[in-house]
């Protein structure tokens, strides 16, 4: 699919790209100081047009200007909107994967305090790929699916690294306002290339049949059906 600088085939109009998150058809959203955005009538993502999208050596870069240490007590705060709802969920001594864990994996030490055991990924600061190789009882993706520039194949990596009757627990901000979308701090982010709604998550979850809810907003916590009854 091209981007929206490129043209149809047949018509010769502009063709947009599909939504990342879903592959419903796009509709033209915004453009932003020359950057161009979508947004898809399906799942209501909102979305960077992807020839807009930073390299990766670009990417790093930026990740290593926050200062996200685990012993931090705000940052450990906010991890804590997603660490707490998901550990009243848990059976004592889960196994689970942080997935996208940075170079401060600050909730992976609040889980491991908490008596479970905690595996990590992350692309640029743990890239060792053994834990995608197995299964979990839970996994958790915070402040990190904003990042992915192929959210589709992303979230059927986490959907198959859940085991039946498993968690994952996303933490995102929420999309909620057209109108103060340019000025939005979230979107600034040049990091940042996708944005999810709360109907976002509802969707995916009914589409792959689990559980979806949201305990406070920008968490989610989606069940894999399944399990020991």
């Amino acid at each position: 699919m091209k981007s929206l600088t490129g043209t149809g085939p047949e018509t010769g109009t502009p063709s947009l790209p599909a939504c990342p998150v879903c592959k419903a058809a796009a509709l033209p959203f915004q453009v932003i100081a020359g950057l161009r955005y979508l947004r898809c009538p399906d799942c209501q993502a909102r979305f960077l047009a992807p020839d807009h999208h930073p390299t990766l050596e670009a990417e790093r870069a930026h990740y290593l200007t926050h200062e996200n240490h685990p012993d931090d007590p705000g940052y450990r705060r906010f991890m804590g909107k997603l660490a707490a709802p998901l550990l009243a969920r848990l059976p004592a001594r889960s196994r689970g994967l942080d997935y996208g864990c940075g170079p401060g994996p600050a909730l992976a030490a609040m889980l491991r305090e908490a008596g479970h055991e905690v595996a990590l990924y992350d692309p640029f600061f743990a890239p060792d790929p053994a834990p995608l190789s197995d299964t979990h009882d839970f996994v958790t993706c915070t402040e990190t699916a904003e990042h992915f520039h192929h959210p589709a194949e992303e979230f059927s990596r986490l959907r198959a690294l859940v085991r039946p009757g498993g968690w994952l627990a996303i933490m995102t901000c929420f999309q909620t306002d057209d109108d103060r979308f340019a000025n939005w701090r979230y979107r600034m982010d040049p990091t940042h290339v996708v944005f999810y709604r709360e109907a976002t998550f509802r969707h995916l979850a009914q589409s792959w049949g689990w559980s979806c809810d949201v305990p406070v907003k920008d968490v989610v916590l989606m069940q894999r059906p399944g399990g020991r009854p």
